[in-house]
């Protein structure tokens, strides 16, 4: 049985798709969305989105936070390249976005709730963090984050992780 492709492509896709998100860091606080869609609809993540066909990775990022959060960004470095694949109940590839993720830092802008993308935004400490459902991926990068050191509820861009990449 073929499924229908939904969200603009992004729902049982032919290809993967390139997403880009920003850990927003400012005074051991980082800067979430709560998502409004699927995948993650209702879960606090980072923010960002797809990249745009000709659009370089790095405007993406700003372009998105920008986008969601009304906040202007300036890029730390680079911090993960990480695969999210999701499958249906019939193991079928349900979404799948191959996700580019930096470390950055608030440079202009104020919060801007207007987004249909998400439903919330929030500066949450790092030590409150374990109160907000959270998606996989954004879980997995604090994980790795931790292990490595670099989350240790001060600030990232002093602990080290602005030159963090795979």
């Amino acid at each position: 049985m073929s499924r229908k492709r939904t969200l603009d492509g992004r729902e049982y896709p032919d290809r993967p798709m390139v997403g880009v998100g920003a850990l927003i860091e400012e005074g051991g606080r980082i800067l979430l969305v709560r998502r409004r869609f699927e995948p993650g609809k209702g879960l606090w993540s980072i923010p960002g989105g797809l990249v745009e066909l000709g659009e370089p990775v790095e405007e993406a990022v700003k372009r998105e936070v920008r986008e969601e959060t009304g906040i202007d960004i300036e890029l730390d470095g680079l911090l993960d390249v990480v695969d999210n694949i999701i499958l249906d109940e019939d193991g079928r590839v349900r979404f799948h976005y191959v996700l580019v993720d930096y470390l950055a830092h608030p440079v202009g802008g104020s919060l801007d709730r207007s987004s249909r993308e998400v439903r919330d935004i929030r500066w949450i400490e790092l030590s409150r963090l374990n109160e907000y459902r959270v998606t996989k991926t954004l879980m997995r990068l604090l994980e790795r984050l931790n292990a490595e050191g670099k989350l240790d509820g001060t600030s990232l861009l002093h602990g080290g992780a602005a030159t963090a990449d795979r």
